[in-house]
């Protein structure tokens, strides 16, 4: 399973999402790969997954696109969501 965290340093939502898949990556350990993406950084890879608002999260599974999250997100909301995805 891997999570793209959609963000900006400017945004105080994504400030907030940050700590949260901290929390959600810890608590998984080795059934995650957390990867951020800087939309000011990376805009090409923001506009291939269609990042039209953030915070937004894309969850994946083996390569492949499986759901997003936008906007600010709680833990439990994404513990659930990644346990019905997870073998």
């Amino acid at each position: 399973m891997e999570i793209l965290d959609f963000y900006a340093d400017w945004c105080g939502p994504c400030q907030m999402q940050g700590p949260i898949i901290e929390e959600v990556a810890e608590e998984l350990g080795d059934k995650v790969k957390v990867c951020k993406v800087n939309v000011d950084e990376e805009p090409s890879i923001a506009m291939n997954y269609q990042i039209a608002s953030i915070p937004t999260l894309v969850f994946m599974k083996q390569g492949m696109f499986k759901n997003r999250m936008i906007g600010l997100q709680d833990k439990e909301t994404i513990i659930e969501y990644l346990n019905t995805l997870i073998d």
